[in-house]
């Protein structure tokens, strides 16, 4: 596998390193989510229970990213076969289909290229990293938790609603914004008759 591994961790604005690997639902490129959002994820392992409530809760929630034309792919350095016997799994306790896929990648080169795991590391046993990529493929969040801490997926789609709204640079989103929310104007030169000029909040048109 050919891989840029950059000389410094990934940044927002910085172009999400191309790759192509095998999934469970078969092989895929970076490059087929282009003119889509993706979320791209990393969990330490599979048959996990941290893991495996975040890949109930994604499933759960994989209509409303697919509404937001926001698609989801794990990845994880287990095995192919591994993966399949664990969605599988969680089928049979939870019910719940994984309908999105999951990238095997047992040499560690695609983890390494994100910054997902450590050059040093010979294991992703405390790796929990989350990217929002745009359509364009350039990284627009990240965020990492600890191995033992489990990533809330309400906030994952708040997020991509959230850069998804302010990508034009007209409006930015306050804090806890959700969509409907009032907006906030960017802010303008202070003047007497504007004290609000560096907090403008505006309905959402």
């Amino acid at each position: 596998m050919d891989l840029h591994i950059p000389p410094r961790p990934l940044r927002i604005g910085d172009q999400a390193p191309p790759f192509s690997a095998r999934t469970t639902h078969g092989d895929i490129t970076l490059d087929q989510f282009r003119g889509r959002w993706l979320l791209f994820f990393s969990h330490p392992a599979d048959f996990t229970p941290v893991c495996t409530s975040e890949f109930i809760a994604l499933a759960e929630a994989a209509s409303m990213f697919e509404a937001a034309n926001c698609a989801l792919l794990g990845l994880s350095v287990d095995s192919l076969y591994s993966h399949v016997a664990w969605v599988r799994a969680i089928k049979a306790l939870a019910g719940v289909e994984i309908p999105f896929p999951v990238v095997e990648d047992p040499s560690m080169a695609i983890g390494r290229a994100y910054g997902m795991i450590d050059d040093e590391a010979t294991d992703s046993s405390a790796v929990r990293a989350t990217y929002v990529i745009d359509p364009e493929g350039i990284i627009q969040a990240t965020n990492w938790y600890p191995m033992q801490v489990g990533r809330c997926v309400d906030e994952m789609l708040r997020t991509v609603h959230a850069l998804q709204r302010t990508m034009d640079g007209s409006v930015l989103t306050p804090a806890c914004w959700r969509p409907g929310d009032d907006v906030l104007l960017p802010p303008s030169l202070p003047s007497d008759d504007s004290p609000d000029w560096f907090h403008r909040l505006r309905p959402d048109a």
